[in-house]
């Protein structure tokens, strides 16, 4: 073989690649094309929106820890706002009655409550939520039930046929406290209802109207 003929075929073998130099290529080149992507999707991206806050003052948001933390007191004053005790409710007494009495002076003397004419063993009920500070025979009042409802507000009721709370007991709006009757000072069957504020009584119809409840109204309604 002569010098020029060796000459040429050792350029055709440089041309020969090997596979691993093809493997190095293709993957020089996939690395090189997904670079020019991100490069230019980054581009692409708007700016983080942080209404003009700088970083320190808008939060760290690679702090996935402080996050949850947040997310987690969030979640807490939410579900301690969900258990707080519902406002309080003032409902009727009675569902059917007639006002036979009003507040006010009555043969000399003031009469403290007014009188709501139902059928003895009418069961009645707590006007509120509150504490049985009586529930007894207490005089003219015959059985009688007194609940104080907090803030010096104490409803009274009298004249029951018997008794079905006991004092100490906590009731709610609605709870069943006691029976129509005409026991103690009584002339027919009625329940008698006081309110009284800081131990004195007070004009029961106007107080009950100031929480949402017409006495007055629902008798006339009923018997119109």
């Amino acid at each position: 073989m002569n010098a020029r003929s060796a000459r040429a075929n050792y350029r055709g073998r440089r041309r020969l690649e090997s596979p691993r130099s093809r493997y190095l290529t293709i993957l020089t080149t996939a690395l090189v094309a997904s670079a020019v992507v991100a490069l230019s999707t980054a581009a692409a991206l708007p700016e983080p929106h942080t209404d003009g806050l700088s970083m320190e003052e808008s939060g760290n948001y690679d702090d996935i820890s402080t996050r949850s933390g947040d997310r987690a007191s969030r979640s807490d004053g939410h579900a301690g706002t969900a258990n707080q005790p519902a406002p309080d409710v003032w409902i009727l007494p009675l569902r059917s009655y007639t006002v036979t009495s009003f507040f006010g002076e009555r043969w000399g003397r003031l009469h403290p409550g007014v009188d709501l004419g139902a059928a003895e063993g009418t069961p009645f009920t707590a006007v509120a939520a509150g504490r049985v500070t009586l529930c007894r025979w207490n005089g003219g009042y015959g059985n009688n039930v007194m609940i104080d409802h907090g803030g010096g507000v104490v409803t009274v009721y009298g004249h029951a046929s018997k008794l079905l709370c006991h004092e100490g007991e906590q009731v709610h709006a609605g709870d069943k406290i006691a029976l129509v009757g005409n026991t103690g000072h009584s002339f027919g069957s009625h329940l008698h209802f006081e309110v009284r504020k800081s131990g004195k009584p007070i004009e029961p119809l106007a107080f009950m109207r100031e929480h949402g409840v017409d006495i007055q109204h629902h008798s006339e309604a009923i018997y119109s």
